[in-house]
């Protein structure tokens, strides 16, 4: 089975999202975050099951999760869960000055 890591991005969004559920509904957010642990075990243990994203990046790929798209890419046998955000965002916008490779 594959490995994942949480890229310093995906940590600051998932914190971002955190702190919206802070200030309105817990038991939802812990919900979220339980959620979002299954996908990535779910994604290491098969990681070709998310939707491409080339368009956007090359090798960018994407799970749903609620509202939110949990965006990866494959590195070797690895996972790099690299964004946690709202599909509702401009994504070309969002990783056209990313610098990840």
């Amino acid at each position: 089975m594959s490995r994942y890591r949480i890229a310093p991005a995906a940590s600051r969004d998932l914190d971002e999202i955190a702190d919206y559920f802070l200030g309105r509904n817990i038991d939802a957010g812990e919900r979220l975050f339980k959620q979002f642990n299954k996908k990535c075990q779910n994604l290491a243990r098969f990681p070709r099951i998310g939707r491409s994203y080339s368009h956007i990046k090359p090798g960018l790929r994407g799970v749903l999760l609620d509202r939110y798209i949990i965006f990866y890419r494959l590195v070797g046998e690895n996972i790099e869960i690299l964004r946690v955000v709202s599909g509702r965002r401009d994504l070309e916008a969002l990783f056209a000055n990313s610098d990840d490779r």
